[in-house]
């Protein structure tokens, strides 16, 4: 049975979205604990895979080769990198890019990964049906943007880095494991999508700005999902 997975980092982003699921059934691999739901009349399989691009990468696999998943789908929180950008916005990703993964050494450009490009494409389908339940609860209270989603195994807090990352890559907004979760389902040609609400913005002092609001941007990205099925 085809099923949408979907992989969160955090323990605040799970239980968000676990709150609008039901027939919810609690499961284990590898000593990994999963949630089976449904969300309105579409099954899910659920995993929190804990921060960071292995993590991520791992949980991808495991979804794509054990649990039989047709699609996956990454939400979460995020740093905001484009200074339009407040604290629930949310940033859909057209393309994604691992902003540490540097082998310029070898003449290719920051974020290039061999076999893969500089950028991935989060699948078109997946992005129109996101846009539209994006549209359905927006309400003029936040942003809904499609752009860049810049990944790296770092929780940015530096400002020059921020604006460095910024203006290389024109991304929105940066965090920690969408890129790796599109490498792995490119790789495999499952379709994927990121979905990510602002909670901070690097600035030196955002790590307490961020255990105050990614609850608040877990429930916005909560919100996007019950409408996308």
């Amino acid at each position: 049975m085809k099923r949408t997975g979907i992989i969160v980092a955090m323990k605040e982003e799970l239980e968000e979205i676990l709150k609008i699921m039901k027939n919810i059934i609690k499961k284990e691999i590898y000593n990994i604990q999963y949630f089976e739901g449904n969300i309105n009349a579409t099954d899910i399989i659920i995993v929190e895979s804990g921060v960071g691009k292995v993590n991520a990468a791992r949980i991808t696999q495991i979804l794509i080769d054990k649990l039989d998943v047709k699609e996956i789908i990454n939400v979460g929180s995020a740093g905001a990198l484009n200074e339009e950008l407040n604290i629930g916005d949310i940033v859909i990703a057209n393309k994604l890019v691992q902003h540490d993964f540097d082998i310029t050494a070898f003449n290719h450009n920051k974020g290039y990964i061999t076999g893969v490009g500089d950028y991935i494409e989060s699948d078109k389908i997946l992005i129109e049906k996101f846009k539209n339940s994006a549209d359905k609860i927006e309400n003029g209270t936040y942003k809904i943007k499609l752009g860049t989603i810049a990944s790296g195994d770092i929780f940015c807090t530096d400002v020059k880095m921020k604006d460095k990352i910024r203006e290389k890559f024109n991304a929105e907004c940066i965090e920690m494991e969408g890129a790796a979760i599109a490498q792995v389902c490119y790789l495999d040609k499952i379709p994927f999508i990121v979905i990510r609400s602002i909670s901070d913005t690097p600035n030196g002092n955002n790590a307490i700005i961020f255990d105050e609001f990614v609850k608040l941007a877990s429930k916005r990205c909560s919100e996007i999902l019950i409408n996308f099925f």
